[in-house]
């Protein structure tokens, strides 16, 4: 497996939304110099400044700059610029067998779960679900952040544990406020459990159901979470369709809810409930997983180990 260490070479590529969507390339370099800062080079694919009508580039363009960064072997490790809505367009036209040639650390989040599940399920390759090359440039939070994030890239196991506090503002505004509150991971329903990590952002990893795109294994635990722009209604759906697609998992882990989604603890429990399997499996919810900050990362295939008597994931990538 691919580890970091300093003096590598992260290219920063947009499969999803363009740097323009989310202030452009200026208004983003304080994450360039932060990553710069813990000892790694940067750089950016040849279509970076490309944005079109849907805030994000052609398919054409966007393939061509991940199978540049794959292979360029003075490229130790791919960031997605943010996420969006549409990767998922990308899947049919990336070359897996390039992919599975030039193995490298590749991460994103939110929309992201496309290409990573599918990279996964394609060559095996493990990816990785964590902070946007954007996300480096959060202030409040970003210790524990980062943290995490290094340990998933420099270490072949490492420990996911809760974060002191937590926020769901909109840390990328310079100006906009921002609350705190202590971080509790909560249980649902108490046990221990081993396994494949799948999963992602809900809804965009409902649009691989049925695809040659989705994972299959045998031994799975979900990694779940829901983006601001999902009201809690509709992870209610994608949630009842995720079990009939993975009904037997080992365990399932939530991440927080964002705000805008008007998820409270008494609808996430009512939720739960519908579904009996979830009677007889570990379940934690409220952890830091993705549209919340700070978030930690996860390697999507690696093997997770989990007790509900404590506050720690341990994540096994070889």
């Amino acid at each position: 497996m691919q580890q970091l260490k300093k003096g590598d070479h992260i290219r920063v590529v947009s499969p999803s939304a363009s740097i323009q969507y989310i202030g452009g390339f200026e208004a983003n370099l304080s994450a360039k110099e932060a990553l710069e800062k813990l000892g790694f080079q940067v750089s950016f694919s040849s279509n970076y400044l490309e944005h079109d009508l849907f805030g994000s580039a052609s398919i054409e363009s966007r393939v061509a700059d991940l199978h540049e960064a794959f292979a360029d072997e003075s490229v130790d490790a791919i960031l997605a610029t943010i996420g969006g809505y549409n990767s998922n367009e990308l899947l049919p036209y990336l070359d897996y067998d390039l992919i599975a040639q030039h193995p490298k650390i590749i991460c994103g989040y939110s929309d992201s779960t496309a290409f990573l599940t599918a990279i996964y399920a394609k060559t095996g390759m493990q990816t990785y679900m964590g902070p946007s090359y954007s996300s480096f440039k959060m202030e409040g939070g970003q210790d524990y952040q980062t943290e995490s994030w290094l340990k998933a890239v420099t270490q072949d196991q490492y420990d996911l544990i809760p974060s002191s506090k937590w926020s769901s503002d909109a840390w990328y505004l310079p100006n906009a406020p921002r609350t705190f509150y202590p971080t509790e991971w909560k249980v649902y329903h108490e046990g221990q459990a081993r396994g494949t990590i799948i999963g992602g952002n809900l809804s965009t990893f409902a649009l691989l159901h049925g695809t040659e795109f989705a994972p299959t294994v045998e031994d799975y635990i979900l990694f779940v979470e829901e983006s601001e722009g999902d009201h809690y209604t509709e992870f209610t759906r994608h949630f009842a369709a995720l079990l009939q697609v993975y009904p037997h998992p080992k365990g399932l882990v939530i991440g927080r809810f964002p705000k805008e989604c008007e998820m409270t603890e008494e609808i996430l429990l009512a939720i739960l409930d519908k579904h009996p399997v979830l009677q007889t499996i570990p379940v934690l919810y409220d952890v830091d997983f993705a549209h919340t900050q700070p978030l930690f990362t996860i390697t999507i295939g690696a093997q997770a180990d989990f007790n509900t008597k404590e506050s720690r994931i341990h994540i096994q990538k070889n």
